[in-house]
């Protein structure tokens, strides 16, 4: 764990007071003790470095100070470091449009495009989508099992923030149709923003290098990336000809082996981040 992300917790004077699952959590797992130092990320995304103060067994509850400095005990890389480290990086918000797949690999891609540092994650219903996966999310459906599913997914977060360090609050949006998730990428953002669609076709496909360069041909630096990922099946074709010739969106075709949906993402992710990384240094 990298750092503990605070939800809702009362903060108060400069105190942090935990119970229930966080209690057990940092005594459980991280077995923290009186004067133990630990990483905080805030409500506001800001992070503090805080003290183990108090902990009271028998009401199960434990108590961290806000301070400026110390060691921590989360283990490895830390959380401010992973911070300074990302730099520009993390100037750029990432979304990502993931047609929705069956649920165990949606819930890998939630957690691995979580420890990439993307913004948002937009689960979309596409052609190829299975119902009973689409179901699972809350898709159509109002039942206790999809909210059950919404919580477990907002929880992979939180832990894949922990582990990772990540300063992004990444957000899960609602499962939406194609037409609603465009509509929604395209709703009042004024930062310079592109968005690109994965395929294993070469159809609507141009070079990403040449897109990118094209893009960014009036000298501004990207703010605003939004990447596509189909699911199983991959993109329909009229979904495809949907995004590219009605979104305006850019068709990216990777001269690579066929890639599971769940890879394609982590995989499109690290490209595309490297790439627009890399032009925006260059402006």
């Amino acid at each position: 764990m990298r750092q503990f992300v605070l939800e809702n917790q009362s903060v108060k004077n400069g105190l942090i007071f935990l119970d229930g699952k966080d209690y057990r959590y940092l005594r459980q797992v991280l077995r923290a003790k009186i004067g133990d130092m630990i990483n905080v990320r805030m409500p506001d995304g800001t992070l503090q470095g805080t003290t183990v103060a108090k902990i009271d067994e028998k009401s199960k509850k434990i108590t961290l100070q806000i301070c400026s400095s110390g060691k921590s005990i989360t283990r490895g890389v830390q959380a401010d470091e992973i911070e300074d480290a990302a730099g520009g990086q993390n100037s750029v918000e990432y979304w990502l449009f993931q047609f929705i797949p069956k649920p165990q690999k949606f819930e890998q891609i939630v957690r691995q495009a979580t420890e990439c540092g993307i913004s948002v994650i937009v689960p979309v219903c596409g052609e190829y989508s299975e119902k009973n996966s689409i179901a699972s999310l809350g898709g159509n459906t109002d039942s206790s099992s999809g909210n059950a599913k919404r919580e477990r997914i907002e929880r992979i977060v939180r832990e894949a923030r922990q582990q990772s360090g990540s300063p992004i609050n990444t957000k899960i949006l609602e499962p939406l149709s194609l037409e609603k998730a465009v509509e929604e990428w395209q709703n009042g953002s004024t930062k310079k923003s592109a968005a690109f669609v994965l395929s294993e076709r070469k159809d609507l496909c141009a070079a990403f290098d040449e897109s990118l360069d094209e893009i960014c041909s009036d000298g501004k630096k990207l703010e605003r990336v939004g990447i596509v990922v189909g699911s199983e099946g991959g993109i329909s074709p009229a979904e495809m000809e949907f995004l590219v010739k009605k979104a305006l969106y850019k068709g990216v075709h990777f001269d690579v082996n066929i890639l599971r949906c769940e890879t394609a993402a982590i995989y499109g992710i690290a490209a595309i981040q490297t790439a627009v990384m890399q032009k925006n240094q260059k402006l």
